[in-house]
C-alpha cells in the first residue's frame, strides 16, 4: 500500500514510480485518477446553516465550515469541536487561521463525524489606536497584554503606555479603569466579558514648537 494523501494530482505518477522502483526495475507505468468518493458530515449547534453535508473525501474541517456558512452571530469561533462516536477528537480555534494564517490544526474529515459549534464565549471590545478595532471572542484567562495581538497591533498614533477599560462591575454599575501598559501589572490585568478596551492616542499637543 502506498499512501498518497496530501499529494497533488501531477505529483502522483512520479511519487508512485519512485516507490515501486524500490522493488521493480525496467517497468513502465501510467497513473490515472478514478472518481473521488464523497463523505457525509453533520454540522450542528450555532452554525449559519446547520445540517448534513455531502463533501469530498479530501475535505477538511475548514471546507465544511465554509459550506455551512461558518459560525452564526452567536456561535463560537474559538472552540469548534469535531466529534466521532460521542467523543471530541479535535477542537479548532478559527482565530489561528483568521488572525495568524495558521492552518496547521485543520484536519481532514471522516465519514459520519459531527461538527459542533457551541455558543459564543466572553467578548471584549477593542477601540482606539489599534489597526483592527472590533469585538473579539475570548477563550478565558486572557490578559490585556494579548489584546494588541488580536487587534493587529498599535497604530502610529497610539500611546502604547496608556489604555482604559470600561467595564460593568458586579452587574450593577459601570466603571472606568486606567492602565499603564508599560508595567507588568497593567499588562497582566485580566479581561472580563463585556469589557471595552480603549488604546489611548498620543496627545495632539506639539512639543518644542513656536507658532
Amino acid at each position: 500500500i502506498v499512501q498518497v494523501a496530501g499529494l497533488k494530482a501531477d505529483q502522483l505518477e512520479g511519487f508512485i514510480k519512485a516507490q515501486v522502483g524500490r522493488i521493480f526495475k525496467n517497468f513502465q507505468m501510467n497513473v490515472t485518477l478514478g472518481k473521488l468518493r464523497s463523505i457525509q458530515v453533520l454540522v450542528v449547534g450555532q452554525a449559519n446553516r446547520p445540517g448534513k453535508y455531502t463533501i469530498s473525501a479530501w475535505s477538511s474541517l475548514v471546507n465544511a465550515l465554509i459550506a455551512s456558512g461558518g459560525p452564526s452571530g452567536v456561535g463560537s469561533v474559538r472552540k469548534i469541536q469535531v466529534k466521532r462516536g460521542g467523543q471530541v477528537i479535535n477542537e479548532f480555534d478559527l482565530y489561528d487561521l483568521l488572525l495568524k494564517g495558521d492552518k496547521s490544526k485543520d484536519i481532514r474529515l471522516e465519514h459520519g463525524v459531527v461538527i459542533y459549534i457551541p455558543s459564543r464565549g466572553d467578548v471584549v471590545g477593542v477601540a482606539g489606536s489599534v489597526r483592527v478595532p472590533a469585538i473579539y471572542e475570548m477563550k478565558g484567562g486572557e490578559t490585556v497584554g494579548v489584546i494588541p495581538d488580536y487587534a493587529g497591533g498599535f497604530t502610529a498614533l497610539a500611546s502604547t503606555g496608556r489604555a482604559t477599560i470600561d467595564r460593568i462591575k458586579d452587574h450593577l454599575q459601570r466603571e472606568v479603569k486606567e492602565l499603564n501598559l508599560e508595567n507588568e501589572e497593567g499588562m497582566e490585568e485580566l479581561v472580563r466579558d463585556g469589557d471595552i478596551i480603549d488604546i489611548v492616542p498620543i496627545s495632539s499637543r506639539y512639543d518644542r514648537v513656536v507658532t
